[in-house]
């Protein structure tokens, strides 16, 4: 069962979500972050739909939500900067619902303001990156951290890509697997960005992940 809710970040801009809880006592939460809106990205695509369910499946109270400028968010599209903050309010949204450890799951443009944003969030226990626009793919986005930076982020990483994703190339995806200290890459073969007909399957290898780090991480979260 979905609950319509909203908050607000830390620069006063209201925003909509969605929360899925899951059957029984949750043992954490996961935050959702969409594909790159001036392109149609919104929490009500198929792939985060697959995912939110899988993450609640295995007993994650889910949070998606719409980054400012998205339907009923409030705000205006801010290119990947300002959106960091709906990312940071919104960890700290569900984790003020749920005990326990926190997954950042971000697809595309969301996968690329989840990282920024879980570099310096010690809140976040876990990142689930799917089709993280990497190389000239991702250059009307803001630029990643430096290697240096990435060196610094020791919680677990999941870099899920499709095997024909030329947005996020598996050679790229290795190159930055080796900056972050544990990360791993998943390729889903006979796919691309969008996952399209293979989002059970993409949800659930990122829930299989999620299994895995969250679990590592204790339920102190």
């Amino acid at each position: 069962m979905l609950e319509p809710v909203r908050f607000s970040t830390d620069d006063g801009v209201s925003l909509e979500g969605e929360i899925r809880r899951p059957q029984g006592e949750p043992r954490g939460s996961v935050v959702l972050c969409h594909a790159l809106p001036r392109r149609g990205g919104s929490k009500d695509h198929p792939l985060l739909w697959a995912i939110r369910n899988a993450l609640a499946g295995s007993g994650l109270t889910a949070l998606a939500f719409n980054f400012r400028g998205v339907m009923r968010s409030g705000g205006t599209f801010g290119g990947g900067r300002s959106e960091v903050e709906d990312v940071r309010a919104a960890v700290g949204f569900v984790r003020g619902l749920v005990l326990g450890p926190t997954l950042v799951c971000g697809w595309s443009f969301g996968a690329n303001v989840a990282l920024r944003e879980a570099l310096d969030d010690e809140r976040v226990s876990a990142l689930a990156l799917v089709g993280l626009p990497l190389g000239e793919s991702g250059s009307e986005l803001p630029a990643l951290p430096p290697p240096s930076g990435l060196r610094t982020f020791r919680r677990p990483v999941l870099l899920l890509s499709g095997q024909g994703d030329t947005f996020s190339p598996r050679p790229e995806l290795e190159l930055l697997a080796g900056r972050l200290p544990n990360a791993e890459v998943d390729i889903v073969p006979g796919t691309d960005h969008f996952f399209w007909r293979r989002e059970s399957e993409a949800a659930g290898r990122v829930a299989a992940f999620a299994e895995r780090a969250l679990g590592r991480a204790g339920s102190g979260g």
